[in-house]
């Protein structure tokens, strides 16, 4: 028998995350379930035994502390971290983005990121046999912006920043990091762009999509990978989508 393996997931609680939860679940992984909204981490569950929910906001770091430790209190370690949780805005100008709503989307797409992957890292570094693997949700957007993006933008080139450096940091421990980005996967956090999204030319046309379940599969052969192998940066999205000639 198998010597089931462990992960955590944040923003497990919709979209991505709890596609790629379940596939994991599915694979007999032990999935602990990071989000903010218990009820719905229990939809992602379902009759899973192998599910943990860890209701958390991962821009509190007690509570992000709190929901690694009681992880690798009942499970002994964890394997694996899919750095996901993230927020996005509506298309707006610099000049009409208020400060409140910049440190939203930089509270949960690098602060939140920054604090589970710490606790990942100091779980991984420390446990017999040390190590594991931390991957992070980027974006296209790390590569390319998209019209009145400056926020999450700003923060995806900043998650691309963290993975480097985490990859470096990581190695004396068997730590290793890689990257997945992202391009219209549709969930409910990318719905709108069925109807029309804001293009470099000044028009509004719908965009291609992709079914979440391909991210699944792709973080999937990223976590499952040997040791001594990492997938650095890794693209997937919808075909057709305006990214490479995008401006």
């Amino acid at each position: 028998m198998n010597t089931p393996r462990h992960i955590i997931v944040t923003g497990a609680s919709s979209g991505i995350g709890r596609s790629t939860a379940r596939l994991f679940l599915d694979k007999g992984w032990k999935v602990g379930l990071i989000g903010r909204r218990s009820d719905a981490l229990k939809e992602t569950a379902g009759d899973h035994d192998g599910a943990l929910p860890l209701p958390c906001d991962v821009t509190d770091e007690d509570q992000v502390n709190a929901a690694f430790h009681a992880a690798a209190a009942q499970w002994g370690r964890i394997d694996a971290l899919f750095n996901n949780a993230g927020a996005g805005l509506k298309s707006v100008l610099i000049d009409e983005m208020t400060l409140e709503k910049w440190r939203g989307v930089i509270d949960v797409n690098i602060t939140g990121m920054f604090l589970c992957a710490r606790a990942a890292f100091a779980q991984m570094r420390r446990q017999d046999p040390r190590g594991g693997r931390i991957i992070n949700n980027g974006s296209i957007s790390a590569h390319a912006p998209r019209p009145g993006s400056i926020a999450y933008t700003a923060s995806k080139h900043a998650v691309t920043g963290m993975t480097r450096s985490l990859s470096l940091d990581g190695r004396p421990f068997g730590i290793a990091c890689g990257q997945i980005d992202i391009g219209n996967a549709l969930s409910e956090m990318t719905a709108s762009q069925t109807q029309g999204v804001p293009q470099a030319d000044g028009s509004v046309r719908p965009e291609p999509t992709m079914d979440t379940a391909e991210v699944a599969r792709s973080v999937l052969h990223m976590a499952s990978l040997p040791a001594e192998a990492n997938v650095q940066f890794m693209t997937v999205m919808a075909t057709n989508m305006p990214f490479v000639g995008r401006g």
